[in-house]
């Protein structure tokens, strides 16, 4: 059984990066890495997501450009780098992982999910 464990959330400002971690334990394997966000009241959207090696990685519009997600293999952690953060990111950011979850944007494709991790960010 994989377990997630994202970290790194908090409060900050608008324009401020931070940066979130997903570490990750359990059974080795070639896991796709991805990052949802829930805002209050609004369901849960893809943010992005990274192959196992990370060679491959994809945004979804609204962060592409601003977010940048990487993974330390050694670490078994992936990384979410947040740029010029806005109120509209603040959410619950959520990590979910799968050998093979289909659309790397479809949610219902991931097995295993930590219990995410708090982002405000205020104007």
């Amino acid at each position: 059984q994989v377990q997630l464990v994202e970290s790194g959330g908090g409060v900050v400002q608008a324009g401020d990066p931070l940066r979130l971690s997903c570490a990750a334990s359990g059974p080795a394997g070639t896991y796709i890495t991805a990052w949802f966000r829930q805002a209050s009241g609004e369901d849960r959207e893809y943010v992005a997501a990274i192959d196992w090696n990370g060679v491959h990685t994809e945004y979804s519009v609204p962060v592409k450009g601003r977010f940048t997600i990487s993974r330390d293999n050694v670490k078994n952690t992936v990384y979410l780098q947040m740029n010029s953060l806005k109120p509209g990111d603040t959410a619950v950011y959520y990590c979910a992982a799968d050998e093979a979850p289909g659309a790397w944007r479809d949610q219902a494709g991931y097995d295993y999910w930590g219990q995410g991790t708090q982002v405000t960010v205020s104007s």
